[in-house]
């Protein structure tokens, strides 16, 4: 029994450093990306360097380096967690709020659930993306991650989600899922959230009461 011990207690010692090394660096990983967003939104993307985000989260400028390998894949994780909210290594859609919007059975149910979650995710994306737009109208590269941001993953998120609504009963017109996603993908555009929220300076909750309604009349029979 004795000798059993021995060889097992040092395992368990070694997965509890682990833990706390894994949670330490996660933290400083979170600590370097929020510094990179407040740095990002305030001199923009071109006028911020590894080396302020780096002062900004308190490390070494070799750990934003090792962490990241470049300011670009730095600003695509930003991105990454200001979309989803939170540095949790769950696809979105997978998350809790998408999924009780696939189980619920009552399409308008579902539309008021999208609703709901796009406008607060919109809050979140709507000013880094402005920073976005601008950074990619004099760099190709963040020109390209834009677009694979909104032209590829949130047209496939929306051509998904078209689908959940669709097992669900016929759209109008019986509008085919592609049909969807694309009114889906356009009327929930950072663009047109800025647009009524900014320069027609409606409070949040309007806009979450205009997504819902015009999905519906546009949407269900």
């Amino acid at each position: 029994m004795g000798s059993v011990h021995l060889v097992t207690e040092p395992v368990k010692r070694r997965s509890y450093h682990s833990s706390v090394r894994s949670e330490k660096a996660r933290a400083t990983r979170r600590r370097v990306i929020d510094a990179a967003v407040r740095l990002f939104l305030a001199g923009g993307y071109a006028g911020t360097t590894m080396a302020a985000v780096a002062a900004e989260a308190e490390v070494s400028g070799d750990t934003v380096f090792h962490l990241f390998g470049s300011k670009r894949g730095l600003l695509q994780e930003a991105m990454d967690v200001v979309v989803g909210g939170d540095d949790a290594d769950v696809p979105l859609l997978q998350r809790a709020d998408p999924q009780a919007m696939r189980t619920e059975t009552d399409q308008r149910r579902q539309l008021a659930l999208f609703a709901a979650g796009i406008a607060v995710q919109l809050e979140r994306i709507g000013p880094v993306d402005a920073m976005l737009r601008s950074a990619a109208a004099v760099d190709p590269e963040i020109a390209a991650l834009r677009a694979d941001l909104h032209q590829r993953q949130r047209r496939q998120a929306m051509t998904t989600v078209a689908g959940w609504i669709g097992a669900r009963g016929a759209f109008l017109d019986q509008m085919a899922v592609d049909e969807v996603a694309a009114v889906l993908w356009t009327l929930t555009s950072p663009e047109v959230h800025t647009m009524l929220r900014t320069d027609w300076d409606w409070p949040p909750e309007r806009y979450e009461r205009w997504l819902r309604t015009t999905l519906e009349r546009s949407l269900l029979r």
